[in-house]
């Protein structure tokens, strides 16, 4: 058998799985099932999410997988709509999925999702958060490909407090000077 055709058997993740971690629910696994479906389902609404690592990262390989199906059978294939229909909860999406998501994503050969180690909350959380996006939302981009640039927002707003800082001891150096 050649790889053409073992590519066509076995579809192939576009990221690299990590090991698993010890990932408990109070409810045992159909609760866990549940908020990996919630999950999923606002992540397909929203395109960008800011959750837990570890729930994003185990997410983000069911959406992986999902898309990639959707984009390999489309939605015709029975299965591929049973799967869809079982993870999806808002069952519009699932009209996003086949019509929105998988033409954006058919030409990609990199992951769909991307997943940002976010800031924590502290106080109130000792959890490590993450922010999990599709790639290709209309949101402005998470990563700065250069914070030293002139014209971001901060930058500028620093430049112009700088420079009403100096106007004001330039005028006390003014003052001095003329008493």
């Amino acid at each position: 058998m050649n790889q053409a055709n073992v590519e066509k058997l076995v579809s192939k993740l576009r990221y690299n799985v990590k090991p698993r971690r010890k990932l408990r629910n109070v409810d045992g696994p159909l609760g866990r099932i549940r908020k990996i479906q919630k999950t999923l389902t606002a992540l397909l609404k929203y395109e960008r999410i800011e959750l837990n690592y570890n729930r994003a990262d185990e997410t983000r390989g069911y959406v992986e997988r999902l898309i990639s199906e959707a984009i390999r059978y489309g939605p015709d294939h029975k299965e591929t709509m049973q799967v869809a229909d079982f993870w999806i909860l808002e069952k519009q999406l699932v009209h996003k999925l086949f019509k929105v998501l998988a033409p954006r994503y058919k030409d990609y050969t990199v992951s769909f999702t991307k997943l940002h180690k976010a800031p924590y909350i502290y106080p109130d959380n000792v959890y490590a958060r993450a922010v999990l996006e599709l790639k290709g939302n209309v949101y402005p981009s998470i990563e700065q490909s250069n914070p030293n640039e002139h014209n971001l927002l901060h930058n500028i707003l620093l430049s112009a407090a700088r420079k009403e800082f100096r106007m004001e001891k330039y005028k006390e150096i003014a003052n001095n000077i003329t008493k």
